[in-house]
């Protein structure tokens, strides 16, 4: 990607582009023509099936209000006591993030959440779901943002672990 390339994008795509840059990812961001809030809205815009859409869920651990970032198949739900015993500590509670949190804790908007290239960084985990297939896509910090990558990329340039997590 030349600069007059890079500078035309949206500044959360700009973001994780040069983040993707960075660690020598070999895909670029790209833009769709329709937005992509959904994993459905993705998985359509893309020609491919919903549980290669790397659907990235923000949570909000309530003791010390740190995100937490779940990177799920499209086609699955996030078990959110699975979330919590994994990140929490006994007693300490997880719960969902508004609109308003996730921008100012991750600096995407809903429907835009990339795994990497966050403002701050978030607690990360890899739903194992995702694994079963060769080729996913994320989104890139925009609504109109997606990449691509393997599953076992998600490991690498996010250093999270993955668990089982979804129901």
């Amino acid at each position: 990607m030349d600069g007059a390339e890079f500078k035309s994008l949206p500044e959360g795509v700009q973001r994780v582009a040069r983040v993707l840059q960075e660690l020598g990812h070999p895909h670029a961001p790209v833009l769709l023509a329709d937005a992509a809030r959904t994993a459905q809205q993705a998985a359509d815009a893309l020609g491919i099936e919903l549980g290669q859409i790397a659907k990235s869920i923000i949570f909000k651990r309530k003791p010390d209000d740190v995100a937490v970032l779940v990177i799920t198949s499209g086609d699955r739900r996030v078990d959110e006591k699975k979330v919590q015993a994994l990140v929490c500590a006994q007693g300490q509670k997880l719960g969902r993030a508004d609109a308003d949190f996730v921008k100012a804790s991750t600096g995407f908007s809903i429907g835009g959440v990339s795994p990497v290239g966050h403002t701050n960084a978030p607690v990360t985990l890899i739903d194992r779901d995702l694994l079963r297939f060769d080729e996913i896509w994320a989104a890139a910090g925009h609504p109109h943002g997606v990449f691509k990558l393997h599953p076992d990329d998600l490991s690498r340039l996010t250093g999270a672990p993955v668990a089982d997590l979804a129901l």
